[in-house]
């Protein structure tokens, strides 16, 4: 398929800037696959579709406050960071991104805080807008961790036209997340609050939890038309046997699976069998999903709205159905759905 195929109008205004006042309080459009039918509903609906025995798979990734704002020696320039990974504990190396990038080179030290009392250096270029960082720190390493975090804000996507605040810090985090390592939330586990949580639990319905520390490319843009040529990038990821056995089992038995957000449909199918069950992995995926594809876990997907041309919407297309789901988007649109990571969902089924 053709980037271009993927391209749609999207008003700015329905962008969601601003989280909803309750998680569960979204719009949820509801697509079903066998037929095109849309259905419009609340997300407090979405227990009409399952029932005891089925399985809802989330990632419980947990989000860094990865955005750092600091300025360069001697010029004080102004310069963004975006934390990614650590790199090496020990000697407080981390990949980040920079902007401006131009301004930054090897050897450059940069301070943050508003006394200036974190400093790092600039060790290594990775990519064009990437640099590795040596942080100089006096003391052990969670004393380091959590002074760099108490600098850092939620990295929200740039679609989001305003600084993010200490509310986003707990918002744009799932209720579940345990691990970290996330410059993104899995934006579709967003809207589940503790009460849908014990809604799922007195209804039978299933909990599984994988890990998939998702990052801020999911927001890039794609630059090759031809979806053939495109490379994700690599993303860590960790299922458990446990989450394989409940997964496994429910399927087995002919419950319904439904995977939680894009990341999920991912990680499942980077670890699937020829049996289609899932296999306890540690390690790193950089699975691109487009139309047409067959999934081999799931029967049913939570996904956002994302934007135009996105590979988060090349991968929803695939399981929807190309032209069901750019046609369930021309609705969307019309009917005034709010896109996005604050935005409202689509279940598919």
């Amino acid at each position: 398929m053709k980037l271009s195929q993927f391209k749609f109008r999207l008003p700015e205004d329905l962008i969601a800037q601003e989280p909803d006042p309750f998680r569960d309080g979204c719009r949820m459009m509801v697509l079903h696959r066998d037929t095109g039918k849309i259905e419009h509903k609340q997300f407090n609906d979405l227990l009409e579709y399952f029932g005891d025995g089925d399985v809802f798979i989330f990632n419980d990734t947990q989000v860094i406050p990865a955005h750092l704002t600091g300025n360069k020696e001697r010029t004080g320039a102004h310069i963004d960071v975006l934390l990614r990974r650590e790199l090496n504990a020990e000697e407080r190396l981390w990949d980040v991104i920079v902007e401006p990038a131009r301004k930054i080179r090897i050897g450059n030290k940069l301070y943050f805080g508003e006394d200036d009392s974190l400093v790092a250096e600039v060790i290594d270029n990775t990519t064009s807008r990437g640099r590795t960082l040596r942080f100089l720190y006096d003391g052990t390493h969670q004393e380091f961790k959590t002074d760099l975090y108490s600098l850092g804000s939620a990295p929200l996507p740039s679609y989001i036209k305003r600084p993010a605040n200490e509310e986003d810090l707990e918002l744009f985090q799932t209720i579940y997340a345990k691990h970290e390592g996330a410059t993104t939330a899995p934006i579709s586990g967003l809207h589940f609050s503790r009460i849908t949580m014990k809604k799922m639990e007195i209804a039978g319905v299933n909990s599984a939890f994988l890990t998939l520390h998702c990052g801020q490319s999911n927001f890039n843009k794609t630059d090759v038309e031809d979806l053939t040529k495109h490379k994700m990038d690599s993303e860590e990821m960790h299922v458990t046997p446990e989450c394989c056995e409940i997964v496994n089992k429910a399927k087995d038995a002919g419950h319904k699976i439904l995977a939680v957000g894009t990341t999920v449909q991912r990680a499942v199918e980077s670890c699937c069998d020829t049996l289609h069950h899932i296999t306890p992995f540690d390690g790193w995926t950089n699975k691109f999903i487009y139309p047409p594809y067959n999934f081999n876990v799931a029967n049913a997907m939570l996904a956002g709205f994302y934007t135009s041309e996105s590979t988060l919407l090349m991968l929803t297309a695939a399981f929807g159905g190309f032209e069901q789901t750019i046609a369930a988007y021309k609705t969307a649109v019309k009917q005034g759905y709010h896109f996005g990571a604050y935005g409202d969902v689509m279940l598919i089924i």
